[in-house]
């Protein structure tokens, strides 16, 4: 038996005409869902807040130097390239992953991985400026971590001066600090 191409067109328009939907069909006789009825939530309160300006108990107070650094001077933070006394231990995999950078005041991020680049691995940054913008790459020697720039120099060295915290100079001086 041979099917024409007209009854073919027209067992496919048949089967397509049982797909239609009439869920829209609303939209264009401007009915609109009802509005939901608010629900009670309890009872609000209201009062006073502390001003934030004086009450430090709850926060301890900045510090003024990076912690490792103490009676040290900036430009010669690592001069002999020996870690500071209270350099924790580094763990290359406990470092990979995203770090807030502190830099002269200002802020940027940091992202740090496992995969090869060169002697370390890659990393860069995110809204950083000066040496931290041109960061490529990432090593652990010792108690140090030395960020490098994409043609392999040395930008940074930061020991951990905590869990989470790593504390150190960009060449030049520049105190930076490393937090998550």
């Amino acid at each position: 038996m041979r099917i024409t191409p007209v009854v073919g067109m027209m067992v496919s328009m048949a089967m397509l005409a049982g797909c239609a939907s009439d869920r829209m069909d609303d939209i264009d006789t401007g009915v609109r869902p009802q509005p939901l009825e608010a629900q009670p939530i309890g009872q609000v309160q209201s009062g006073q807040l502390p001003d934030p300006t004086t009450s430090t108990s709850q926060f301890p107070e900045k510090p003024t130097v990076a912690p490792g650094l103490e009676g040290q001077q900036v430009a010669s933070a690592n001069p002999a390239g020996a870690a500071p006394a209270t350099a924790l231990d580094v763990k290359k995999e406990t470092m990979v992953g995203g770090w807030k950078v502190n830099s002269a005041g200002a802020g940027c991020d940091m992202f740090l991985t496992l995969t090869n680049l060169g002697s370390g691995s890659r990393g860069g940054t995110r809204g950083c400026v000066g040496p931290l913008a041109g960061m490529g790459s990432w090593e652990v020697s010792g108690k140090q971590v030395m960020l490098r720039d994409r043609a392999g120099n040395t930008i940074a060295t930061l020991y951990k001066s905590a869990e989470n915290r790593y504390d150190g100079t960009v060449n030049g001086g520049q105190l930076v600090s490393l937090s998550r």
